[in-house]
């Protein structure tokens, strides 16, 4: 059984980006005039953004591409790191594991956001190659940990009694050892959906693979902040939803990760059903040990 307080206070602080991210779109209606730059009021219910738009209008807008874009960075990470890392785990090749990791440590070794000023600096994104370099940046750590879960998992004596059965290499490594690390990929998703909502949002912060009047939550925090002590509300509002977005995600998978003991079977529980160990009995006089 899980916690369902915790499930609640993920899907409560996740709900609200999401909800706008998906369905926010759909609320806009057609462009109006532009008003003054960061402009309270006059109609506006969050003001006016740097170029005179719509605030709520572009918080309905903006939350699209920087979710979009997380979540199919951290799917395509897994889409290699997940072969790549069980192959490296189960192979009693030396040369292929070696192959398949030293590259990956190479990339590992550059920082990300350098890895991504970089690349853009030579060919200039869009929103799928943008995706593609947050994925790309993302292989090395979440292969890493893949192998890392896989590798305790292949040494355990099941999977040579499997491996003496004639099972495939298949049934080896998604059968058993895939299901035994599924708690392990779980965590890691929450935390690497986490990093990659960070270089998205950093990305276009930068304007990397988005343009400069774009409606992007991130885009909105940088170009607006000229005028947060002004009209806070363009920096405030973006801001926090990327946040709890961020949180939330998180919430939500230490929700799934966490089991309850199961009920009346505390660690006491069974302390006190197990029996006492019996005092040894001496030998009577007169009698051979």
């Amino acid at each position: 059984m899980r916690r369902p307080g915790r499930y609640a206070a993920g899907a409560a602080v996740a709900g609200v980006p999401l909800a706008l991210a998906v369905l926010g779109p759909f609320f806009v209606g057609e462009p109006g005039a532009r008003a003054a730059s960061f402009t309270p009021g006059g109609g506006h219910w969050l003001g006016t953004d740097f170029v005179g738009r719509d605030v709520l209008d572009q918080v309905l807008l903006g939350g699209r591409p920087v979710v979009l874009v997380a979540l199919a960075a951290t799917a395509l990470a897994y889409l290699v790191a997940l072969p790549v890392g069980l192959v490296s785990a189960l192979t009693h090749r030396r040369w292929l594991e070696e192959t398949l990791m030293r590259p990956l440590d190479v990339l590992l070794a550059v920082p990300s956001l350098l890895m991504l000023l970089l690349v853009a600096a030579a060919f200039p994104p869009g929103a799928v190659g943008l995706a593609l370099l947050v994925a790309l940046v993302s292989v090395p750590d979440a292969a890493r940990i893949v192998r890392a879960a896989a590798a305790e998992a292949a040494s355990r004596p099941a999977v040579e009694a499997l491996r003496m059965q004639g099972e495939s290499w298949w049934r080896l490594a998604v059968g058993y050892v895939g299901r035994s690390i599924l708690r392990t990929l779980a965590a890691d998703a929450g935390i690497r959906l986490t990093g990659a909502l960070y270089l998205v949002a950093t990305a276009a912060f930068l304007g990397i693979g988005v343009a400069p009047d774009a409606s992007d939550w991130a885009v909105m925090v940088d170009r607006n902040r000229a005028g947060l002590f002004i009209q806070p509300w363009a920096v405030v509002v973006p801001a926090l939803l990327i946040v709890a977005l961020t949180m939330g995600s998180n919430l939500l998978v230490d929700a799934a990760m966490e089991h309850r003991a199961p009920a009346g079977r505390t660690p006491r529980d069974r302390v006190r059903s197990e029996p006492a160990p019996r005092a040894p009995v001496p030998p009577r006089k007169g009698r051979r040990p």
